[in-house]
C-alpha cells in the first residue's frame, strides 16, 4: 500500500495540483477525472474493474488539444497511476490502459519526463512478455508514444528491446506472423531513433542495428499475408527511422555497399505506386561517372515524354476556370493526403494524424531549401526536420476515409504518395550526410539525360516532377534536386557542348552538358504545367540553383534566354512566394559568368517583352533566337521603359528592385512577405558594377543609404541579402578607397556577424572576407593614406569578431579565417608595436592553427592554409622568433603530408614557400622539419584512395618542388647537413620530380598563374647561385653535394632540350 500511496503524488514530492488561473474547461475535466483515478486503490473485484474501464473510456473520449491547460507532468503522473491500478493478468484492462497512454501522449503532444519514463517502460515491456498476443498491437502503440524522442533516456532497456534477441527485433522480424504487430514494432524502433536537438543521440551500436533492420525491411518484398496499406505504413516507418538516424543521430554512410544499398531502395520507393510505372532496382547502386548504368526494366513507349504532360495540355483552358478548381491530383491530395500545407499557401490539406505516418511539410522543409550556399532566398529559412511533431504518433481511427466513391482507392493513393514523399525526404537527409563528390558518383541514377532518338527517357527525379499526381511529392522531388544541384558548380564546370563531337564515344563533358540541357527542358516544362503555388515556388528555386551552378560560357546559347522569357511573367504572380523566387532566379541569371553577352542582351530587352500577368500559368514567350538580332529602333512604348546604351536611366530590373524596397508594400503582402521580396531584390550580382558606375551620384548615394539602413532590418532574409550586397559593393573600385564607406560597411557587417540566424552570419562572414580583401588591395596602392586613416580600434574589433566567427559553423568559419589572414597581413608596424594588439594577434594565429588542424570541411581548411600564407607575408610580424612560429609550421607540415584533400595540401605547400628570409623559418631544427615534410609529401603525392584527387597530383608536386627550391635558395651553412642527409636517402626521387617540374613548367591550378619553363629554370639557377655563395667550413662536403645535385638537374634538362652552352659557365662560378 505504501507504493500505492506514492503513486498518488509526483515522485518529486511536490503536490500534484497547483493553483492555476483561467484553466480551460477541458483542463478542468481532465483534473476531475484524474482526481477520481488517483483516489482509487488496486482492487481485483468486478465492480472496481468496471469503474476503471469507465474512467479510462471517459479520459479517452475527452476532446483534448494542445494548450488545454494540462501540464505534461500531470499527464505522466496519471499514466503511472493508471498502470499501477491494472495488473498484467487483466488483458482487457492492459489493452485499455495502453490505448490511454497512446491517446493522451498523442493528443496532448507530451514527451514523458525521465522521472516517470522508467516505470512506464518497465510496465509496457512486461505487458508484452506476459499478456496475450492480441493485446500486443495496443501495447506497442503505447511503447512507441513513450519512447518518442526519448531514445537516449532508454539506455537501461535498449539491450532488452534492440539486443540480438530483443523484443522489438523479434516482433519486427520477417518471420513475425502478424503484419500489424510487425509494423507497430518498426514504428517503435523509428521513434527510438528520433532525438530532439540538444539531446544525446542513440548509441552508435544501436544505431547500426536499427539501420540494418530498416534496410532489410525496405529490401524485402511484401509478404502475402500483408495488405497494401499496412505495407505502405511499414515502409513509411522504416524510411522515417533511417531519416531520424541520418538527421538526429549524425550517422555517417562511409561504406560504398551500405550507401549503394540505401540509394537503391530509396530510388525504388521514390516511384512506389506511381501510376503506369514499375521500376526494378538492383540490391546495390554503385557509383559511376557515366549514365550507361540505369538498372531498370525497359519502360513501355506510352511512358515516354509525351505522357509526361500531366494535365498540361489544357493549361490555357485551366487558367479560365474559377480559382477554386484544382487539378485532379491536388484534389485527391486534399481529400486523402492527411498532410498540412505550408502556411504560405492556401490550405488544400487537412491535419489527419494516422499511425505516425504523415510526413510533415516542416520535416520536408517545403519552401525552405536555400538557393545557394548561403541560402538567402525564399520566404522561410531551412527548418529542422523535426520542427513539427504532427506525424509522430498513432491515430487508430480510420473514419476519415469514406467508403463511397472509391474511398479505399483514394486512401491507397494517399498512402502510396506518402511512401514516395518519405523516400524523398530520406534521400534529402542522405544527401546532407555524405560528401558531394561521393554523391556525384550517383548523378546518372537520379538526374535525367537527353534520351537517344526513339528510346524512352530514363527514370529520374524529373519523372516525379512531371508525372506525380501529388503536388507535395512533386515539391519533395524538386527539393531533392535542389540539394543535389547546390554547390555543384565545380562538378558541372566540365560540361561542354559548344562544338559538335563526332566520336565513337560520348565524352564525360558532353554527357554532363546533355544532362544540364535536359534539366532546363524538364524544369521549364514543369513550370508551365504547374498550378500549385507551393510547388511552383520550388520549381523556380530549383531553376535558380541550376542557373547558379551551370557553366553557360561552355554551353550552347539560348538556355538562359528561354529561362528568362518564361520567368518574367511570374514577377507579377498572385502568390508572393512565387514573386520572391522569380526575383531570385533573375538575380542568378544576371550573376552568371559576367559579363556573358547573352545576359547583357537580355538586360537590354524592354520590360514589356514577355512581361504579362501570370495569373495564367502560360507566359508569353519571345522567339528563342531573338537575342541574336540587334535591337532595332525602339518603339515609343519601349523607349519609355528601356535603358538605351547612352542613357543614365537604369534598366527595368534595377528600377523594379528599387521600387520593391522604396515603394509602400502591397496590401496583399505581409511584412514578412515584403521583407522576403526586398531580400531577393537586393541579392546582388556581379553585373551591377557596370550598372552602379553608370548611375548618377545621387542614385549611388541612395543605393548605399538604403543598403546600410536595411542592415538593421528585423527580417533575416533582408538582413542576409543586405550583408551580401555590402560585401560586393565594398569591392567596387569607386568605393573601396573611401575610408568612411569602408568603415561604415565594416561596422554593419560586424553587427550582422552577431545575428542569431546562421544564414545572416554566413553572408556577413563572406562580406567580411571581401572587405578585408579590399584592405589588402588598398595596402598595395602607392598612396599610404588609406592605411593611415583606417581606425586601429576598428581593426581590433574586426579581429575579435573574426576570431569568434572562426568558432562558428563551417559556412561562417571558412570566410572568418580568410578575413583573419587578411587582417593580420594588413596590420602595420604602428599597430603591432601597441600592447593592445599583442594578445589579439596571438589569439588570431592560434585560431588559424586550430582551423588548419581541425577535421572541418575541406573548404575551411583550404581557407585556413591560405590565410596562414597571408600572415607570413607581413614582414612586421615576428615570424621566426615568436612562440607561435613552430606551431604554425607544424600545422602546415602536418597537412601537407597527411591531408586527404590534395587541394588543401597544395595550399599548405604554397604557404610554406611564402617567407622570404631564412630567419623567418626559425631554428635549424625547424627548417629541417619543414624540408623533411616537403620531401615526404612529394613521396606521398600519389597516395590516395580517392580517384577524384588524382587530377591534382601534378599540381601538388609542382607546388612542393617550388617550395623545396625556394628553401634551398634561402638555406644557411648550418642547414646544409640536414639537406644532404635527406638527399642521400631520397635524392633520386626528388631529382626526378624537379626535372619533370622544369620540363613542363608550373601548372596553374590552385596557387596562381603558371610559370614558364624559363622562369622555373631561373628558380633553380638562383638556388644554385645561392649555394655557391655560402661560406661553408673547410672539409664540409654538404655544399658540394647539394650543388652537384642541382647541377645534375640542370644538365638533364639541358641535355633533353639540346642546349648546353650556359652550363659550363655556371659551373666555373
Amino acid at each position: 500500500m505504501a507504493a500505492v500511496q506514492v503513486a498518488g503524488s509526483l515522485p518529486s514530492g511536490q503536490p500534484r495540483e497547483a493553483p492555476r488561473e483561467a484553466i480551460p474547461e477541458r483542463g478542468n475535466a481532465f483534473r476531475r477525472l484524474s482526481a477520481r483515478l488517483c483516489a482509487l486503490r488496486p482492487d481485483d473485484s468486478s465492480s472496481a474493474r468496471t469503474e476503471i474501464h469507465l474512467l479510462f473510456d471517459q479520459l479517452i473520449s475527452e476532446n483534448y488539444s494542445e494548450g488545454s491547460g494540462v501540464a505534461p507532468e500531470d499527464v505522466s503522473a496519471l499514466l503511472v497511476q493508471a498502470c499501477r491500478l491494472v495488473p498484467l493478468n487483466q488483458n482487457h484492462l492492459v489493452s485499455k490502459v495502453s490505448q490511454l497512454i497512446h491517446h493522451l501522449l498523442n493528443r496532448l503532444q507530451v514527451i514523458v519526463d525521465e522521472q516517470h519514463l522508467d516505470f512506464l517502460l518497465a510496465y509496457t515491456i512486461s505487458a508484452i512478455h506476459q499478456c496475450s498476443s492480441w493485446t500486443h498491437m495496443e501495447i506497442l502503440q503505447a511503447l512507441a508514444a513513450l519512447v518518442y524522442c526519448n531514445g537516449s533516456k532508454c539506455q537501461k532497456y535498449l539491450p532488452e528491446l534492440l539486443g540480438k534477441t530483443g523484443l522489438l527485433m523479434k516482433l519486427s522480424d520477417l518471420a513475425q506472423s502478424d503484419p500489424e504487430v510487425r509494423r507497430a514494432a518498426v514504428h517503435c524502433m523509428a521513434n527510438l531513433c528520433l532525438s530532439m536537438p540538444g539531446q544525446p543521440y542513440l548509441e552508435e551500436p544501436y544505431q547500426n542495428i536499427c539501420f540494418q533492420a530498416f534496410l532489410t525491411i525496405l529490401q524485402s518484398p511484401k509478404s502475402s499475408d500483408m495488405d497494401d496499406i499496412t505495407f505502405c505504413m511499414l515502409l513509411q516507418n522504416a524510411l522515417k527511422g533511417i531519416q531520424s538516424l541520418l538527421n538526429g543521430g549524425r550517422m555517417k554512410l562511409t561504406q560504398t555497399d551500405e550507401l549503394g544499398a540505401l540509394l537503391a531502395v530509396l530510388k525504388k520507393f521514390m516511384f512506389h505506386g506511381l501510376p503506369g510505372l514499375n521500376i526494378e532496382m538492383p540490391t546495390v547502386l554503385y557509383p559511376t561517372p557515366l549514365p550507361q548504368y540505369d538498372g531498370r526494366t525497359p519502360i513501355k513507349p506510352q511512358q515516354s515524354e509525351s505522357s509526361a504532360s500531366r494535365p498540361t495540355l489544357n493549361k490555357k483552358k485551366k487558367s479560365k476556370v474559377k480559382p477554386k478548381k484544382i487539378q485532379q491530383g491536388e484534389e485527391e491530395e486534399k481529400e486523402s493526403s492527411g498532410e498540412i500545407e505550408a502556411a504560405s499557401v492556401t490550405g488544400t490539406g487537412r491535419v489527419n494524424l494516422h499511425e505516425g505516418n504523415t510526413w510533415s511539410p516542416s520535416s520536408l522543409g517545403v519552401q525552405s531549401l536555400p538557393l545557394d550556399g548561403s541560402g538567402a532566398a525564399g520566404k522561410d529559412g531551412v527548418s529542422s526536420p523535426f520542427s513539427s511533431s504532427s506525424w509522430k504518433r498513432v491515430s487508430s481511427s480510420e473514419s476519415d476515409y469514406s467508403d463511397a466513391e472509391g474511398g479505399m482507392q483514394s486512401k491507397m493513393r494517399s498512402y502510396q504518395a506518402k511512401v514516395r514523399q518519405g523516400a524523398l525526404v530520406c534521400f534529402l537527409s542522405t544527401i546532407k550526410s555524405i560528401e558531394k563528390k561521393v554523391l556525384y558518383g550517383y548523378w546518372s541514377a537520379f538526374i535525367p539525360d537527353t534520351p537517344e532518338l526513339g528510346s524512352p527517357q530514363s527514370v529520374s527525379l524529373m519523372t516525379l516532377t512531371l508525372k506525380d499526381p501529388s503536388p507535395k511529392t512533386r515539391a519533395c522531388a524538386l527539393q531533392v534536386l535542389s540539394a543535389i544541384l547546390e554547390g555543384s558548380k565545380q562538378f558541372l564546370s566540365v560540361a561542354e557542348d559548344t562544338s559538335d563531337h563526332r566520336r565513337a564515344f560520348t565524352p564525360f563533358s558532353v554527357m554532363i552538358a546533355s544532362s544540364i540541357r535536359e534539366l532546363h527542358r524538364c524544369l521549364l516544362l514543369a513550370l508551365v504545367a504547374e498550378s500549385s503555388s507551393q510547388t511552383l515556388t520550388q520549381i523556380i528555386k530549383c531553376l535558380a540553383n541550376l542557373v547558379s551552378n551551370a557553366p553557360y560560357n561552355r554551353l550552347k546559347l539560348s538556355l538562359l534566354t528561354k529561362v528568362w522569357n518564361q520567368i518574367k511573367p511570374y514577377i507579377r504572380h498572385k502568390d508572393v512566394n512565387v514573386r520572391v523566387s522569380s526575383l531570385t532566379l533573375l538575380g542568378a541569371i544576371v550573376s552568371t559568368h559576367a559579363p556573358l553577352p547573352e545576359v547583357q542582351l537580355l538586360l537590354q530587352q524592354p520590360c514589356s517583352s514577355g512581361l504579362g500577368n501570370s495569373n495564367s500559368a502560360t507566359p508569353h514567350l519571345s522567339p528563342p533566337d531573338w537575342w541574336k538580332k540587334a535591337p532595332a529602333g525602339p518603339s515609343l512604348e519601349e523607349t519609355s521603359v528601356s535603358s538605351p546604351k547612352g542613357s543614365s536611366e537604369p534598366c527595368w530590373l534595377i528600377r523594379l528592385c528599387i521600387s520593391i524596397v522604396v515603394l509602400p508594400k502591397e496590401d496583399s503582402c505581409s511584412g514578412s512577405d515584403a521583407g522576403s521580396a526586398a531580400g531577393s531584390a537586393y541579392e546582388p550580382s556581379p553585373m551591377r558594377l557596370e550598372a552602379f558606375s553608370s548611375l548618377p551620384n545621387d542614385r549611388q548615394i541612395l543605393c548605399i543609404t538604403v543598403l546600410l539602413g536595411l542592415n538593421d532590418s528585423k527580417n533575416r532574409l533582408v538582413k542576409a541579402a543586405t550583408s551580401r550586397a555590402l560585401g560586393v559593393y565594398v569591392l567596387f573600385p569607386c568605393l573601396r578607397q573611401d575610408v568612411i564607406f569602408v568603415a561604415d560597411t565594416a561596422n554593419a557587417i560586424l553587427m550582422s556577424l552577431e545575428d542569431k540566424s546562421l544564414n545572416v552570419r554566413a553572408k556577413a562572414a563572406w562580406s567580411l572576407g571581401n572587405l578585408t580583401d579590399t584592405l589588402i588591395v588598398n595596402m598595395e596602392t602607392p598612396d599610404p593614406s588609406f592605411q593611415e586613416e583606417f581606425s586601429g580600434l576598428l581593426l581590433l574589433k574586426m579581429l575579435r569578431s573574426a576570431i569568434e566567427a572562426s568558432k562558428d559553423k563551417d559556412k561562417v568559419k571558412s570566410n572568418a579565417v580568410r578575413a583573419l589572414g587578411n587582417l593580420l597581413h594588413f596590420l602595420q608596424p604602428s599597430h603591432i608595436e601597441k600592447p593592445t594588439f599583442a594578445e589579439i594577434i596571438e589569439e588570431s594565429i592560434q585560431a588559424l592553427i586550430s582551423t588548419v588542424l581541425t577535421e572541418a570541411a575541406m573548404k575551411v581548411r583550404w581557407n585556413a592554409c591560405y590565410a596562414m600564407g597571408n600572415v607570413f607575408k607581413n614582414p612586421a610580424l615576428p615570424l621566426g622568433t615568436a612562440p607561435w612560429t613552430s606551431q604554425a609550421y607544424s600545422a602546415l607540415t602536418s597537412v601537407v603530408t597527411s591531408c586527404k584533400n590534395f587541394k588543401v595540401r597544395i595550399r599548405s605547400a604554397a604557404a610554406l614557400s611564402v617567407p622570404g628570409k631564412r630567419e623567418q623559418y626559425g631554428s635549424v631544427e625547424q627548417y629541417a622539419r619543414i624540408w623533411n615534410a616537403l620531401v615526404t609529401a612529394l613521396q606521398k603525392s600519389e597516395d590516395t584512395i580517392d580517384f577524384l584527387e588524382f587530377k591534382y597530383c601534378a599540381s601538388l608536386r609542382t607546388q612542393i618542388c617550388e617550395a623545396l627550391i625556394h628553401l634551398l635558395s634561402l638555406a644557411s651553412a648550418s642547414d646544409l647537413p640536414c639537406i644532404k642527409e635527406i638527399l642521400e636517402l631520397n635524392g633520386n626521387m626528388v631529382q626526378s620530380y624537379i626535372v619533370q617540374f622544369l620540363k613542363s613548367g608550373a601548372e596553374g591550378d590552385d596557387t596562381g598563374a603558371p610559370h614558364s619553363p624559363q622562369e622555373t629554370d631561373q628558380m633553380v639557377r638562383m638556388a644554385l647561385k645561392h649555394m655557391g655563395s655560402i661560406q661553408a667550413p673547410a672539409g664540409d662536403t654538404a655544399r658540394r653535394t647539394i650543388m652537384g645535385f642541382l647541377e645534375e638537374i640542370l644538365a638533364i634538362c639541358f641535355e633533353s632540350s639540346g642546349s648546353q652552352g650556359a652550363l659550363p659557365g655556371l659551373r666555373n662560378q
